[in-house]
């Protein structure tokens, strides 16, 4: 018997066979002319850094295919799911950040072609134009928040079933809308958007944070969806699908956890308003994140589902919540007007 022994760290048979998948169509990818090509997305920040957030994957220059990994409403006409969950993604590929212009760092993407990293930079509050390049390709542009340092408030909101009407945590009407459904047929939560947007206007400078357990795949498609929605811009915090090298699959409810508490210790002097629903397990997040971290949390916010709506997206929670023992406010609505008129009861509109 062995004592000491080390866990075995070779990456899952699942992580093993995908990587061999992604060579193998690599190879087929640069043989039909596609090159390395950078998605950014919205990123955010302080004065003193920014998060640097977008996607590497083999594109063919100067060809359409492109316009479907672009956020602007105006480049895309209709997109169905599928085309972009079947994109390649580029792993560990370099890539340049330029921020209004000027050259700051090389960072480079994941084994999934995620873009992820923290740039030291000296920026004012504000938005400001990040540009990533790799190589030769052409350069892609997103807005970055920088965030007020005297800004007091901010907002983070979930997505599915939140701000956008689906039925995401249902297995087969998740890959319906994922995969099939044409991206307008997505429908806005009623009042969500005008809600938000009064929240900004009555808090200036408040950072509007977009954290869904959706892939990156899907960034694209929900900023157009945010967008045409006239919801406040903001940065998409997504996760990546498949296999790691120590599990099968990733789990969002740890990625909402995580993001949480990165945004706390990133921001340890403001307070936001959560937003969620009571679908699965935003209720439960949300507590435990006001329960560790009472001084951050303003408020909590949590649309209830109808019962069509907690039908297909697998039931409501059932999390056993104790309101509290945080002493953080919640407020219940089923649209984004009746969270409106609660809000201005607790002197935050």
């Amino acid at each position: 018997m062995t004592l000491n022994a080390q866990p075995d760290s070779r990456p899952r048979f699942a992580a093993r066979f995908e990587d061999w998948m992604q060579s193998h169509r690599a190879k087929r990818a640069i043989a039909q002319g596609k090159t390395p090509s950078v998605i950014p997305y919205i990123g955010y920040g302080t004065t003193e850094w920014v998060r640097v957030l977008g996607r590497v994957l083999y594109l063919r220059p100067d060809s359409r295919e492109h316009t479907r990994f672009r956020p602007d409403v105006t480049a895309v006409s209709r997109v169905r799911g599928w085309r972009t969950f079947t994109s390649l993604s580029v792993p560990h590929q370099p890539v340049q950040v330029l921020v209004d212009g000027v050259p700051v760092a090389e960072v480079v993407a994941d084994r999934g072609g995620v873009i992820d990293s923290i740039v030291p930079v000296s920026l004012d509050s504000g938005w400001h134009t990040l540009t990533l390049q790799t190589g030769d390709s052409e350069a892609a542009d997103a807005p970055v928040k920088i965030v007020d340092p005297q800004a007091q408030l901010g907002v983070i909101s979930d997505v599915d079933d939140t701000i956008l009407i689906t039925a995401l945590p249902k297995p087969f009407v998740a890959a319906w809308n994922s995969f099939v459904l044409d991206e307008h047929a997505r429908s806005a939560t009623p009042g969500m958007a005008v809600m938000l947007d009064h929240l900004t206007a009555h808090h200036p400078g408040s950072p509007v944070i977009y954290l869904s357990t959706g892939a990156w795949n899907a960034a694209p498609a929900l900023s157009r969806f945010l967008a045409r929605n006239l919801y406040p811009m903001g940065p998409l915090l997504l996760t990546d699908w498949g296999p790691t090298h120590d599990r099968w699959f990733r789990s969002g409810q740890e990625h909402k956890r995580r993001e949480l508490q990165r945004i706390a210790r990133e921001f340890p002097d403001m307070r936001w308003i959560l937003i969620g629903d009571d679908g699965q397990h935003d209720e439960g997040l949300y507590h435990e994140f006001a329960t560790a971290y009472p001084q951050n949390v303003a408020a909590v916010l949590i649309r209830q589902l109808s019962i069509s709506e907690a039908v297909l997206a697998g039931g409501r929670s059932k999390a056993r919540v104790n309101r509290s023992t945080s002493g953080v406010p919640w407020v219940y609505g089923p649209d984004g007007a009746t969270l409106r008129e609660e809000l201005k009861k607790l002197g935050l509109l």
